[in-house]
């Protein structure tokens, strides 16, 4: 296991390289600048223009440019906003409980209702219950974050005006957080818990008839234990890199659905980043996501040797 992980590592690093230089060449390249805004007013002289850029180092080579961006983020700097001129590492650390609480529990939602649903479903096969879940399963992947969010603002917020359907971080009672994160939670845990209850039905029906299973069955294990100790434990093997995969998310936050519901998390920073042209902030939270995805990646792999004693690392 130990020589399995560090071989990975040692090709997760030339990956991540990769993908910090295609990322920051595309944003070097990409049209406008922190003083694009600037660029019509007569009242800012050109050359100020251009020595602000010379201090903000926008003038130099790309490859220069790049060079002291990974030597500063291997010193533990991830630059600094040019919006704000607070460091991007902080602008993202005040934002990710915020992401925690609404995307994280959103995640935990989906995972807690979509798994038994889909084993149930898998089951029960072509049952009242299947295909009721098969069909909301549907409803749910199908409609956009941003349409059962407007949704939800106009039953909830507007005609019933049970729920705020504006985002308050100055909110700081356990009532007015939970009811505040109801709406935004709900969009997000329906459209997941869709997804991930059709992979683990998929997955399960998969494992129901093969041999190992009826073997079991032939030797008179009750139906519970064989769906828990046998049926389960090899359907759940492919659903843990789904589950890998959207963890990412829980810490980099989810674009749409902050937008529609003004939450100030770190989605939200990207996008006004990106309309800002905050090139450092845009980098940051691009890199992380990067990270993140290959820890996860390796995570899940670790995992499947845990539930399918089959698999060896050499």
């Amino acid at each position: 296991m130990t020589t399995y992980i560090t071989r990975r590592l040692a090709t997760a690093v030339p990956t991540l390289i990769l993908i910090s230089m295609v990322v920051f060449g595309i944003l070097a390249l990409a049209p406008g600048d922190p003083l694009g805004q600037f660029a019509a007013n007569p009242d800012i002289p050109p050359e100020v223009r251009l020595n602000i850029l010379h201090q903000l180092g926008l003038d130099e080579p790309i490859p220069i440019r790049y060079a002291k961006w990974a030597t500063s983020f291997l010193q533990g700097n991830w630059g600094y906003s040019f919006a704000s001129h607070i460091a991007a590492s902080r602008l993202i650390l005040q934002r990710l409980p915020t992401d925690l609480w609404v995307v994280g529990s959103a995640y935990l939602v989906a995972v807690v209702i979509a798994i038994p649903i889909g084993v149930i479903s898998s089951i029960k096969q072509y049952s009242a219950f299947d295909q009721i879940a098969t069909t909301l399963a549907f409803i749910g992947f199908s409609l956009p974050t941003f349409f059962t969010g407007v949704l939800l603002i106009i039953i909830f917020s507007v005609r019933l005006r049970w729920l705020p359907f504006i985002y308050d971080v100055q909110v700081t009672d356990p009532v007015g957080m939970l009811r505040q994160a109801l709406m935004p939670v709900a969009v997000l845990a329906l459209f997941q818990a869709a997804g991930l209850m059709r992979f683990v039905r998929s997955s399960m029906l998969d494992n129901v008839r093969q041999d190992y299973v009826r073997t079991a069955r032939a030797k008179g294990l009750p139906e519970a234990g064989v769906v828990v100790r046998h049926v389960l434990r090899n359907g759940l093997i492919p659903v843990v890199s789904l589950l890998a995969l959207g963890l990412p998310a829980v810490f980099t936050g989810a674009v749409v659905t902050e937008q529609i519901f003004r939450v100030p998390g770190i989605g939200s920073l990207l996008i006004a980043s990106i309309q800002n042209s905050d090139t450092p902030v845009v980098m940051a939270i691009t890199f992380l996501y990067a990270i993140l995805v290959v820890v996860f990646n390796l995570f899940a792999d670790v995992i499947y040797g845990l539930l399918d004693p089959r698999i060896k690392y050499g």
